[in-house]
């Protein structure tokens, strides 16, 4: 006796394969940057713990999740080859599921953005834009080494703080928030490189130029590390000049921990690229953290 059976395809997506398709992992730098945005504007008032609450939710799982959604919808294609396990190649998110969460998550960010003033609603508007061009056709920055990861490293890092420091200032930040901000956006177009290395063979064949597809993994991460280095090396000097030594001092110990794993990272770019990530990446968040609190107490320019 046999029996036969017929897999009907899936209709919904599976609960499990849309958290993995927002990618909760990848929410903690922007919700880290708002934190880091909130400490620079000087502390918190009473009635303004909401602001920093929603503005993390925000930041983290609506519009960093919104942006992991509409990525994997876009890069379907690239992903069959790469990962092809991940939920919408795997079919575990099937047909338009995958656009049509990313669109439905992007409408949440405006309106979860307009609960924050202007400042946070502007900050949103440019995150889902970016968000968009860095994956949608015709735009598709990511197909640039050099566009795509900087982008990137504005959104997770720089306009995070920015938005966070608006938020609280209930106006423009200062320009010290700014500059320091800008630079650590500026440092993270290193670690977007390094974390282009995982779809090198994808990125391939589907013609996205990252620094890795174009330089090669040893030149990509000579490049990533030296950007990294030295957005630091220029933190480290701007609060030197704003007379704050320790937290400079804090920085550098904490750059020059990251320049000893930078070693490992080039005895193989390729293959140490995921240990980087998981450790230098770590030294050079608490780096922004610490240099968050070094601007909150700093004397207001006349």
């Amino acid at each position: 006796m046999s029996v036969s059976s017929t897999l009907q395809p899936r209709i919904l997506p599976d609960a499990r394969a849309v958290l993995g398709l927002l990618k909760p992992i990848t929410w903690f730098p922007p919700m880290w940057a708002y934190l880091c945005g909130v400490v620079s504007a000087g502390g918190v008032a009473a009635g303004q713990w909401g602001l920093v609450a929603l503005g993390i939710v925000l930041a983290g799982p609506i519009v960093c999740g919104m942006s992991q959604a509409a990525n994997d919808w876009c890069d379907r294609h690239v992903d069959a080859v790469n990962e092809p396990h991940r939920p919408i190649p795997s079919g575990r998110v099937p047909g338009r599921w995958g656009l049509w969460i990313a669109l439905a998550m992007s409408g949440a960010a405006l309106g979860v953005g307009w609960l924050l003033g202007p400042w946070g609603f502007g900050a949103t508007v440019v995150a889902v834009l970016a968000a968009w061009a860095y994956s949608a056709e015709p735009v598709r920055l990511k197909r640039s080494g050099w566009w795509g990861p900087g982008l990137v490293g504005l959104c997770y890092e720089g306009l995070p703080w920015f938005t966070g420091a608006a938020v609280i200032a209930a106006g423009a930040p200062r320009f010290e928030v700014v500059a320091t901000a800008a630079l650590y956006a500026f440092g993270a177009h290193g670690i977007m490189t390094l974390n282009d290395f995982k779809a090198l063979e994808g990125d391939r064949v589907h013609g996205v130029r990252s620094l890795p597809v174009t330089l090669g993994p040893e030149v990509a991460a000579k490049i990533a590390c030296t950007v990294m280095v030295l957005a630091q090396l220029l933190v480290v000097s701007m609060l030197i000049v704003w007379d704050r030594p320790l937290h400079a001092g804090a920085v550098l110990a904490l750059t020059l921990a990251q320049i000893a794993a930078m070693r490992v990272l080039m005895r193989d770019p390729k293959g140490k690229a995921p240990w980087y990530n998981g450790t230098g990446v770590v030294l050079y968040v608490a780096g922004m953290m610490v240099s968050a609190f070094a601007l909150a107490d700093l004397p207001v320019r006349p």
